[in-house]
């Protein structure tokens, strides 16, 4: 007896709707969670159950979401279906008839992101594989499921789902309530699509209107319950933040997993990009953003913001921005520095207290300890930068480049003019402005003569006492 084929799926995400009520010019679905827009991680969702075909439904918005979706190499390539009209999700799935093509079941997810494991997905795609039911539902329970329609079951079998506002006390006291993520034998979706109407307060066609059709035909529905973390939605502001801190918390509870240490993982904000290595500790109110890679061993924090940028094994960052850098191992940055993109720091450098750097390279070793801006240079090996030293890069017109040669020792108070270059060794006497080219092994000072007056202050005071009488 030969193997039954496995049944295929298709995937449809609805992104055209407008989300009044975030009043935001961004299409709903590309809101950032965690450092990446909504949609994203719902077609991360979608494309983790393996379908066929990924249709995305747009709408408002649509050439933005169309330009986002593209750009972010989701398998298999998602296509368009254009959503000309919002009159509901009803009827955003049946314009997405065609795309689906002739797969077995369709698995519709909505582009605002409700935060389901991909666990819970599983669970749904499984449950609904292993029975015979028409449509698999999935549902959450709320601490507050105001607004939401109630989940009446009999076991796993959906009995009905009851809008808030047409519940009786003992249904409206059920905390269950059902998510706009189901996977439904395509044939009776389509079959059911068209029968529905507009015959409620929004005027539109409602997709989770097909469940009681279903019902009605004796065709049975399941539901799976899913964790969405007690968050549904990105329906507001205030939905966005819940979903966020669901999102958030649980990108925290994965790196501890694998062996990164947090402080309080509740003031913890790391995207969802983010790497880091094991054994690293990171400290409260530190921000990791974007494309970043923290190695092992490190110490991030407190009060860090480290967004598109690389942090070597046993490096320390605290009290700092870094912005589109590369920090090498056993470096030390901070407290209060501000690197801009474009530098990079050799192992065991140091950039110290109140330093700005922006398109800067740092040796190996070499220090740039304090009060100090390092702009368009290239610092060698072994090098020391004194406090309050400024690389003068602009001049009104055009930045031009600092060569720094390696153990070179930079004097306190150094302006070192651009274009222009110090040698290896070369040293460079405290409060100079060097504007010359300093060959190797050399000083440069640059200051006036220091004038002594003998017996200064005892005359000037002489003469106040004197206007004083």
């Amino acid at each position: 007896m030969a193997a039954r084929s496995p049944r295929t799926l298709a995937a449809v995400v609805l992104a055209a709707g407008k989300g009044e009520r975030l009043r935001s010019a961004t299409p709903k679905v590309l809101h950032p969670v965690c450092g990446r827009p909504a949609l994203w991680h719902v077609l991360q969702l979608a494309a983790a159950a393996k379908p066929a075909t990924i249709a995305v439904v747009v709408g408002h918005g649509a050439d933005q979401v169309r330009a986002a979706v593209r750009s972010w190499d989701i398998t298999p390539a998602p296509v368009f279906v254009t959503q000309r009209e919002q009159l509901g999700t009803g009827h955003a799935v049946l314009a997405a008839k065609r795309a689906v093509r002739d797969a077995d079941d369709v698995l519709i997810l909505t582009g605002d992101f409700d935060p389901v494991t991909p666990a819970g997905l599983r669970a749904l795609l499984a449950s609904h594989r292993r029975s015979s039911a028409v449509a698999t539902v999935a549902t959450t329970v709320l601490d507050e499921p105001g607004g939401y329609g109630r989940v009446v079951r009999d076991g796993g079998r959906l009995v009905e789902v009851v809008e808030e506002a047409d519940a009786p006390p003992a249904v409206r006291a059920i905390r269950e309530v059902s998510l706009v993520l189901m996977a439904v034998r395509r044939e009776a979706l389509f079959r059911a699509l068209p029968k529905l109407d507009r015959k409620n307060r929004q005027r539109e066609y409602y997709l989770n209107r097909i469940l009681p059709l279903f019902i009605a035909d004796g065709l049975p529905v399941r539901v799976v319950e899913v964790d969405t973390g007690g968050a549904m939605g990105l329906n507001s502001r205030r939905g966005l933040a819940a979903v966020e801190a669901v999102v958030r918390r649980r990108i925290n509870e994965r790196h501890m997993a694998n062996g990164v240490s947090m402080i309080d993982p509740g003031a913890t904000y790391i995207d969802v990009d983010v790497r880091i290595g094991r054994d690293t500790l990171v400290y409260p109110n530190t921000y990791l953003q974007g494309d970043t890679v923290i190695g092992r061993d490190c110490t991030i924090g407190p009060s860090c913001v480290v967004a598109d940028s690389r942090v070597g094994d046993g490096s320390a960052v605290w009290f700092s921005v870094v912005v589109g850098s590369r920090i090498g191992r056993d470096v030390e940055v901070g407290p209060f520095v501000r690197m801009r993109p474009g530098v990079e720091m050799g192992d065991r450098s140091r950039a110290g207290a109140f330093v700005d750097m922006k398109s800067a390279t740092v040796g190996r070793g070499s220090k740039v300890p304090h009060l100090s801006y390092v702009g368009d240079a290239q610092i060698g090996d072994d090098v020391n930068v004194g406090a309050a030293t400024v690389t003068v890069n602009y001049d009104g017109y055009a930045k031009h480049r600092t060569v720094i040669g390696d153990g070179a020792r930079i004097g306190s108070d150094t302006m070192l003019v651009a274009p222009v270059t110090v040698g290896p060794g070369a040293v460079t006497g405290a409060g100079s402005v060097i504007t010359k080219d300093v060959p190797a092994g050399a000083l440069a000072v640059e200051r006036a003569e220091t004038r002594i007056v003998e017996g200064y202050r005892e005359r000037r005071d002489a003469r106040r006492r004197t206007k004083g009488s």
